[in-house]
């Protein structure tokens, strides 16, 4: 499974509006058809339903796990439990909600699963790059501020991680990110603000500019 395409910028860029528009219309849209040929059992039109949404749900997986390994397979295993369920989605929310809901909840499994069993730590430096995803920036002082940054996101606590995945990294609203991690819309921005303080102060901590 492929790393998220998108590269990780600094906090200041990192720390902003989530992606809106036309694109998401149009990429709304999109899954609207391949759904219904998916209902229909056109396991081709689901196979490119995963290829466009099996970047972000890795990286959902990633950074909520914090285990590269276990990611990918909290990934697939979500993938394999929407095609399962996807004759019974009706489309009250978005497919890449209720998949994104799906990933959350099997990822947050798996965490505290491993927690009970004492816990594997993931080498965060591969797991940064892994999150970070696609081609790393060409300019190394990018790339280096990117890892950094993917480091500090790495090490929020697991509600914290998954908020800013779905609402910097995944576009989603906040009422989205709400419905998606099953909680109230107050406690994810919450969950937003205290991230966006604790990477402010790992920033200015490191002496990042």
């Amino acid at each position: 499974m492929e790393p998220l395409a998108r590269g990780a910028p600094a906090p200041a860029e990192a720390i902003g509006a989530p992606h809106t528009g036309s694109e998401e219309v149009t990429a709304a849209a999109a899954d609207r058809a391949l759904i219904g040929r998916a209902q229909r059992g056109d396991q081709a039109a689901f196979r490119a339903l995963v290829e466009r949404h099996q970047a972000r749900a890795y990286g959902l997986a990633l950074r909520i796990t914090r285990s590269a390994p276990d990611a990918e397979e909290v990934a697939q295993d979500a993938f394999v439990r929407a095609w399962l369920a996807l004759p019974r989605f009706r489309g009250e929310s978005s497919f890449a909600t209720w998949l994104y809901r799906i990933v959350a909840r099997r990822a947050f499994d798996r965490a505290a699963a491993l927690r009970a069993r004492g816990g594997r730590e993931a080498d965060v430096d591969e797991a940064a790059a892994l999150a970070s995803g696609g081609a790393l920036p060409r300019d190394l002082e990018t790339e280096v501020r990117a890892r950094r940054l993917e480091r500090m996101v790495m090490a929020l606590p697991e509600a914290q991680r998954a908020a800013v995945t779905l609402y910097y990294y995944g576009g989603r609203s906040v009422e989205q990110v709400a419905e998606t991690l099953a909680m109230p819309e107050n406690t994810v921005k919450t969950h937003l603000s205290r991230a966006r303080a604790a990477l402010r102060k790992a920033w200015l901590h490191e002496g990042c500019v």
